[in-house]
């Protein structure tokens, strides 16, 4: 995963229902010793709004006790473990908002301050095929000028999947200079009047260049691997959404622009071993 410094690092990869086990190592300096107040681990899921910096939203949030208060002379080893962990949001990092897990150890003390350090994960969920996945079809018309229809085989998409459709012209009484297909994110955070909504256009792909003439139909086929998608997330525990749109641009010889968005669900899919 990428740091916040542009640095990337490993990372243990989990998703939900895993159990999240390991071993905590301490060594004091040598000749030195560690007095403390006690040793936990806790396992935390955070949500963190950037309007919002540095305050964390814990929505789980588990610990547990490694060392009753003492003294540490030489390197002692904790293991631990966290059983079949329910983690049912994604790691996301987005515009506004991001949502994480991470291990956060403390050696607990009083005089000289607690000793605090963090170890991210990333959680990752899959989902079967969806059992009902209907075709998209829709019309866009200005009245008298141009009337066209277009179908998307799908509403739901894997993340590795194909956007395969039709578009048909009906009617073209105006000169379509060309005609591009995006793919848009919407996030948005908050709720009511501090709602914030940031849209990020990831990838433009040209359908057509030149004036279509009625009865002709423009085939579609988008690949989406190549592109930076996340799952759809609705409402992830009332703090923020991230949904997908494929909108339809069409400019005609005045530069005038014509949009029809039409949302779908993307989603990660389950690869078989």
């Amino acid at each position: 995963m990428k740091k916040e410094n542009g640095q990337t690092v490993m990372v243990p990869l989990f998703q939900s229902q895993e159990n999240i086990a390991g071993q905590i190592s301490i060594e004091p300096l040598q000749g030195k010793k560690v007095d403390h107040n006690g040793v936990k681990v806790e396992l935390l899921g955070q949500i963190e709004m950037y309007f919002d910096r540095g305050n964390f939203y814990d929505f789980t949030s588990l610990v547990r006790e490694l060392d009753v208060p003492g003294e540490i002379y030489e390197r002692k080893t904790y293991p631990f473990e966290f059983s079949t962990v329910e983690m049912p949001y994604e790691t996301y990092n987005g515009v506004n908002v991001r949502l994480r897990y991470v291990l956060k150890v403390t050696v607990t003390r009083g005089y000289a301050g607690s000793i605090i350090e963090y170890q991210d994960l990333v959680v990752r969920n899959y989902s079967p095929p969806p059992t009902i996945n209907n075709c998209i079809k829709m019309e866009v018309g200005i009245e008298d000028c141009l009337h066209i229809e277009f179908e998307y085989n799908k509403s739901k998409y894997h993340l590795k999947d194909v956007i395969i459709g039709k578009i048909y012209f009906l009617l073209v009484r105006i000169k379509i200079k060309n005609m591009d297909l995006e793919i848009r994110r919407r996030e948005s955070t908050g709720s009511g009047a501090n709602t914030h909504v940031e849209t990020e256009t990831l990838a433009k792909f040209e359908l057509m260049d030149g004036a279509p003439v009625r009865g002709e139909s423009i085939p579609i086929r988008l690949f989406l691997s190549p592109y930076e998608l996340t799952p759809t997330h609705r409402n992830i525990n009332n703090k923020f959404s991230v949904k997908y749109y494929l909108n339809l641009v069409l400019v005609d010889e005045e530069d005038r622009r014509y949009f029809k968005q039409q949302e779908i669900t993307i989603y990660r899919l389950q690869e078989s071993s």
